[in-house]
């Protein structure tokens, strides 16, 4: 098997993990609130990799443990509280097209803070999958399909800081933390992030919820669920796609995701539009301008394919 074609199928997966996720929290939110949401998302995830870190922990060089913890506090904790407590008040619609300023935030701390030199193609390929996306969401409101709700913008800087942490994190664990072993960091910072978020479940009351209660175990197996899938197993491959193809182009999964959005939504008994179909023809375009190859030597937010 390729790399690329390797890096490809990871993408792929991803887009499919997380373009689900939202359903999952959607599910949780009925009973659990967002911070025990949050919590029990990283708790689990956390947990399940605990038997794996005590192993991996020992391939991880001492000075590189205090970045792996920060890689799941930027990457993991903090983002999945941002995100589920915005998510109680603004539209998801309005979410996703935040969610998508990943790869810019990737793009603009790599060049600012990083040094990083990349190509303007790919920058363009950013912003042209953005555009699309941009327009996928607002067209349905402009046409009277569906309707955005722009209450508690304040909620939305909650997102933006999200993605802010998400574009730190990308361009930590592709200068820093590069010639670690992907998995190896996954279990480890996520096996770290069980201690604090047992405290928050803790303080928020989840030991005293009615487990008898069939809306409580459903909202519970969602958010572990979502922990165990969307977080544990998706950021070890999240780790991997960027060392193996580097940070700008793992962070344009953001883009993948409204493609399974559409796929719920069609499953569902919504109607693909032409317009639809048009604007995923844009993210794809944007997607593949990012990704084309260069002759010059890749820095670690370019994609850097190579056969093996």
């Amino acid at each position: 098997m390729s790399n690329k074609f390797l890096c490809w199928l990871i993408f792929v997966i991803l887009c499919i993990i997380w373009g689900s996720s939202f359903k999952l929290m959607k599910d949780s939110s009925v009973s659990l609130s967002a911070s025990q949401i949050a919590a029990l998302r990283i708790f689990a995830a956390g947990l399940v990799f605990l038997p794996f870190a005590i192993f991996h922990i020992s391939k991880i060089p001492r000075k590189k443990i205090g970045l792996v913890i920060l890689s799941a506090i930027f990457g993991n904790l903090l983002p999945a509280f941002l995100f589920a407590i915005a998510m109680t008040k603004i539209d998801g619609s309005l979410g996703g097209i935040l969610n998508s300023l990943t790869p810019i935030c990737v793009a603009v701390i790599g060049i600012f803070f990083f040094k990083d030199k990349i190509k303007k193609q790919k920058i363009i390929g950013v912003l042209i999958g953005f555009l699309g996306l941009v327009l996928l969401t607002v067209m349905p409101a402009i046409t009277g399909e569906k309707s955005i709700s722009f209450d508690n913008l304040s909620y939305t800087l909650l997102i933006v800081f999200a993605t802010f942490l998400y574009g730190i994190n990308v361009n930590m664990v592709g200068h820093y933390l590069k010639g670690l072993n992907p998995i190896h960091v996954a279990t480890v910072s996520l096996a770290f992030m069980v201690f604090p978020t047992a405290i928050v479940l803790w303080q928020q009351g989840f030991l005293q919820l009615d487990f008898n209660k069939p809306a409580i175990i459903e909202a519970v197996t969602a958010s572990a669920a979502l922990g165990i899938v969307g977080s544990a197993i998706a950021t070890a491959l999240f780790y991997i796609l960027v060392q193996k193809a580097g940070g700008l182009f793992a962070s344009l999964v953001t883009y993948g995701i409204p493609f399974v959005a559409l796929s719920w939504g069609f499953y569902d008994g919504e109607k693909i539009t032409w317009i639809k179909i048009i604007c995923l023809t844009i993210i794809l375009f944007g997607v593949y301008l990012a990704n084309m190859p260069e002759k010059n030597k890749a820095t670690p937010n370019d994609v850097a394919y190579t056969n093996s």
